[in-house]
This record gives structure tokens, C-alpha cells and sequence, in this order.
């Protein structure tokens, strides 16, 4: 009998693998940090109050539905609608938190969103799950140009969390912040990461979260954590990493991180977005604008649809695993 006749056959992935959580095995988690922080939010501000599109469980936002139900609104399969009902509420004083999925957001209600809700400077909260490549399941799903769809749009302030810590600090500072706001949505068991680096989410306001000599690493979302585990892994090829933590997208801080990108040191963004529009971008077009030239090298999602399949598969295939965060470096170097 052959090897292959009696090999054991490999176990096949589970549907339930493309919309699995990006948190390692044994990783410390935080369950629906979003629903949890809007419901403590509502306790505070009783002009709170939340929407979705019939996604509420697969947003958090059922949390909130569950204590606070005579505030919340179940606005089914439509989006305008959704945002068209927020924007109308925002006018009457209260402060809506809407949620649906991003790829809804950015391309089916973009109208809405920008005339009925960024053009008077509402104060209505954007929120958007399956940012980038969260999920599996193909183009449909996966808003890999999010924020290159909403930078341009003025007035809009956009958000883009790295764990739990990340969303339960921004809410009540979303909340609490004039005009619209969009948060890239990191939903279920979500990483808790920055506990462990003195750090407090400032809205418009980016961290270092680590030095060092040899590379700096400029990140956003669950990047950030990549950038993290990437950095002391780099340790034991002798390459000294700082991490430069930029949650807050647009208004950018420019002064924080060029401070760190205006030196020796090899320059890398690291995003859980296209390389178009988003980060990598941003920090590039920053640094022209202040005149400094400087290669920056970008660790995000190519320019093109993406395949679906399982989450671990799919980020090891377009570059944001930390194996190939690392190979990107060295190669760099």
C-alpha cells in the first residue's frame, strides 16, 4: 500500500474559520467591548441611543439593545434609512451610534452619510464591522477601501481601534466629540493589547508605544498588534523596533508620528487596509507636505479584490500574518 493511500486525510477548515476572531489561540480577550462601552456610555448620557441595519448581533450592538431597548432602533435591510433616521435624531439633540457593516456604509449609503449627516456636522457615530479583512467571505464583505472612500469626505473624524482597550476608551469620546464620527468596528472576542503599554486612547491623537533604533513601525487597527508581536520577534534578529500606534486616521497627528518618521531609521506602516488611500498614504502625504524625504515602506492589502476563505489563510496570502510583516522587514534592511 502507497504513503498517500495511508496518509491521514488534512482536516478541512470550518465555514465558522471566515469569520473567525484574528485573536491568537491563549490570547487574552475581551468579549463585545463596543456593546459594553455604549451601554456604561448610555448609563452617563441618556441622549445616547443606537441603530442598526439587522445587524445587530453581528455588530455588538445587541448589547446595548438588550439594556436600553426603549433607545434603540431596529431599522432592518437599509442603510440610507438607517443613516437618513440618525441624522434626523442627531438634530433633535440626541447622540446616535449607528452600526452595519462598512462595505454598507462606505459604498451603499455613502450619499446619506455625507449630505444628511457630514455636511451639517452632525454629531452621529458611525460604527462599521468587518473593516479590511476581517471576514472571509470575499469582496461582498471585506471593506478593504473604507477609509480611502471616507478620507476625503470633510468633517468626518475616522477611527481605527487596535484592540478592546482601543473601542471601550474612544465611545464616550466619540460620544462627547462634535460632528460625525467612524469607528472600523472590531467585534466578538477582541484582543485586549494595550493594557500592557501605559497606554489611554486620545481622540486625534497618536502613541509610541515602544522605541528603538533600527526600525519604526507606524500602525493602525489590529495591525497595531501585529506590529507589536512582529517588533519583539525582530528582537532575536537583532533588529531594535519602535511602535508608533496611530488610531485616529483622520484628523491625522502628524506631529507625533513625522517626529518618528524624520530620522535614520527604516520607516514602515503597517495597515488592515488597501495601500491605497489609507495609512500608508497618509503618512507619506504628511511627510511631503513637511519636506521630508523618506523612503516608507508599506505593509498593507494590494490593490485588488480579495479571495475568500479562512482569516488565517487569507492574511498569511496578502501580507499582514507576523511572519510576513517580519520577511518584509528584513527584506527592507
Amino acid at each position: 500500500m502507497s504513503t498517500a493511500a495511508t496518509a491521514a486525510p488534512k482536516p478541512k477548515l470550518k465555514t465558522s474559520a471566515m469569520i473567525a476572531s484574528f485573536a491568537d489561540p491563549g490570547q487574552k480577550t475581551t468579549p463585545a467591548p463596543f456593546g459594553h462601552a455604549l451601554v456604561k456610555a448610555a448609563q452617563e448620557n441618556e441622549k445616547i441611543v443606537g441603530l442598526t441595519a439587522d445587524l445587530g448581533k453581528y455588530t455588538d450592538m445587541h448589547i446595548f439593545a438588550q439594556a436600553y431597548p426603549e433607545r434603540f432602533f431596529q431599522m432592518g435591510m437599509a442603510e440610507q434609512l438607517l443613516f437618513g433616521a440618525a441624522a434626523g435624531m442627531a438634530q433633535t439633540g440626541l447622540v446616535p451610534f449607528a452600526s452595519t457593516y462598512s462595505v454598507f456604509a462606505a459604498r451603499r449609503a455613502y450619499d446619506f452619510l455625507c449630505l444628511d449627516i457630514a455636511e451639517p456636522n452632525l454629531n452621529v457615530n458611525i460604527v462599521g464591522g468587518l473593516p479590511g479583512l476581517t471576514t472571509g467571505y470575499g469582496p461582498s464583505h471585506q471593506a478593504t477601501e473604507d477609509m480611502a472612500i471616507f478620507r476625503g469626505m470633510p468633517n468626518l473624524t475616522i477611527v481605527d481601534p487596535c484592540d478592546s482597550v482601543d473601542i471601550e476608551q474612544a465611545v464616550p469620546q466619540l460620544a462627547a466629540s462634535e460632528g460625525p464620527t467612524y469607528l472600523r468596528l472590531l467585534r466578538g472576542n477582541v484582543p485586549t493589547v494595550l493594557d500592557e503599554y501605559d497606554y489611554t486612547f486620545e481622540l486625534g491623537k497618536a502613541k509610541v508605544l515602544r522605541g528603538g533604533n533600527d526600525v519604526v513601525f507606524v500602525s493602525s487597527g489590529l495591525m497595531t498588534m501585529r506590529a507589536l508581536q512582529a517588533a519583539k520577534e525582530l528582537a532575536a534578529h537583532n533588529v531594535d523596533v519602535a511602535v508608533v500606534h496611530t488610531p485616529t486616521i483622520k484628523p491625522f497627528d502628524a506631529g507625533t508620528v513625522l517626529a518618528e518618521v524624520d530620522t535614520d531609521r527604516l520607516v514602515v506602516t503597517l495597515e488592515n487596509h488597501t495601500v491605497v488611500g489609507g495609512l500608508f498614504e497618509t503618512v507619506a502625504g504628511a511627510a511631503v507636505r513637511a519636506g521630508i524625504g523618506k523612503r516608507i515602506v508599506p505593509v498593507a492589502l494590494p490593490d485588488e479584490f480579495l479571495e475568500a476563505g479562512a482569516l488565517p489563510t487569507l492574511h498569511e496570502r496578502y501580507g499582514l500574518s507576523v511572519g510576513r510583516i517580519i520577511r518584509t522587514v528584513l527584506d527592507a534592511l
